[in-house]
């Protein structure tokens, strides 16, 4: 296909590793000075309600189980404290149990 026109639309797309048209002409391009740029413009506006909308959306799969192992952790807390009094011999004597 190197300098001859495409069998199939007829028209001549240039020399093989050249395709396409000429080098283009009059084309605008426009560019903003790099100190007249505002990067983190809205950032901080932008964090506040991001954190506050991905924290709402994320409640409830994180805080549940926290209550849960907070509450079976402090259960197994008070259990263990009663258990070294039921197995002390005052708390045997107040059971009724044998010494």
């Amino acid at each position: 296909m190197g300098g001859h026109a495409n069998a199939k639309t007829g028209h001549y797309i240039g020399n093989w590793g050249a395709f396409g048209c000429p080098t283009p002409q009059r084309i605008a391009t426009y560019a903003l000075s790099s100190n007249r740029q505002r990067p983190f413009a809205g950032a901080f506006h932008a964090a506040i309600f991001n954190t506050f909308r991905r924290f709402r959306g994320q409640v409830l799969y994180v805080v549940p189980p926290f209550v849960i192992a907070y509450a079976a952790l402090n259960w197994a807390v008070e259990r263990l404290r009663s258990n070294h009094y039921l197995q002390s011999k005052p708390g045997r004597m107040l059971e009724g149990g044998d010494e």
